[in-house]
């Protein structure tokens, strides 16, 4: 009898060999490469951080403008030769000082800014165009101080106070509270007269008794500045003798809250850099 031969254990059959499924191994960055994710993150970032900055940066300036200071364009000559403003010259830009009149009062010699009450708008044109772009365009750069705001702002010099009374004779020359005044500003050069035989530097005016919480300011070029003096009213008889500013003080004189700031330093042009002298012409008081 024959013994069965053992044969092999049967494997199942797997068939043909699974293949190797090809893959590619994920990129590895270089040290010292930026993902182009991580590329346009950065600089959306740095733009948002910019934008945030410029905002910042306007409304500091605009705080800066309407409660610290502002700069102002001299557009007439009133002022010379403390403050440029003279036709064929570069117009003084001033930085206005909007603080220190917060806590306290102009006083005499202060040079400063000021809205000009009604009767000193009587004929102000508005300097702005009729062009809407260009209007917005002036308005702009008045922002900045580089065209003057459309407003009749005005600078000129503090002469008296409410309280204190002035008045101006051949004789006796420009005094307040009867005592003459002593003002080193005045440039006979450019007053083309000479305030030691022309004292009032035009028609004699007053006395006005400047009325409390009220400003008589007179511009440093007297023989071409339309003042306290040219709004001032006068008595028929007085005016007919040639006597200004003899009637009612309120006309010729400014109420100290229309007053902007006060005039602290010449910002342009580079050649004329300085300070603005406040010079109290009162001091031999």
């Amino acid at each position: 009898m024959t013994e069965p031969t053992d044969s092999p254990e049967a494997q199942p059959d797997s068939g043909p060999a699974d293949a190797e499924v090809a893959t590619s191994p994920p990129p590895v960055a270089e040290p010292g490469s930026a993902h182009p994710d991580d590329h346009a993150g950065k600089k959306r970032a740095a733009l948002r951080e910019t934008v945030i900055l410029a905002v910042i940066a306007l409304v500091l300036y605009y705080v800066m403008l309407t409660f610290v200071a502002r700069p102002y364009l001299i557009p007439s000559e009133s002022m010379e030769p403390t403050l440029h403003g003279c036709s064929g010259c570069v117009g003084d830009r001033i930085m206005v000082d909007k603080v220190t009149f917060r806590f306290g009062s102009p006083s005499p010699g202060d040079v400063i800014v000021f809205k000009g009450p009604p009767p000193w708008n009587i004929g102000y044109k508005s300097i702005r165009s009729h062009n809407a772009v260009l209007r917005w365009v002036q308005n702009t750069l008045s922002f900045i101080g580089f065209v003057p705001p459309d407003e009749n702002d005005l600078v000129k010099r503090v002469i008296a106070v409410g309280g204190q009374t002035v008045e101006c004779r051949n004789n006796t020359g420009l005094t307040v509270d009867g005592k003459k005044l002593t003002e080193p500003y005045l440039d006979p050069a450019t007053l083309n007269a000479d305030p030691a035989v022309y004292p009032c530097l035009g028609p004699e005016f007053g006395p006005v008794s400047v009325p409390q919480g009220r400003l008589w300011v007179m511009g440093d070029n007297r023989t071409h500045s339309a003042d306290s003096r040219a709004h001032c009213t006068s008595t028929p008889g007085d005016a007919i003798n040639g006597l200004l500013c003899t009637g009612d003080p309120m006309a010729g004189t400014v109420p100290a809250d229309n007053v902007i700031g006060k005039a602290r330093f010449i910002v342009w042009p580079p050649s004329r850099w300085g300070a603005v002298r406040a010079v109290n012409p009162q001091q031999s008081h």
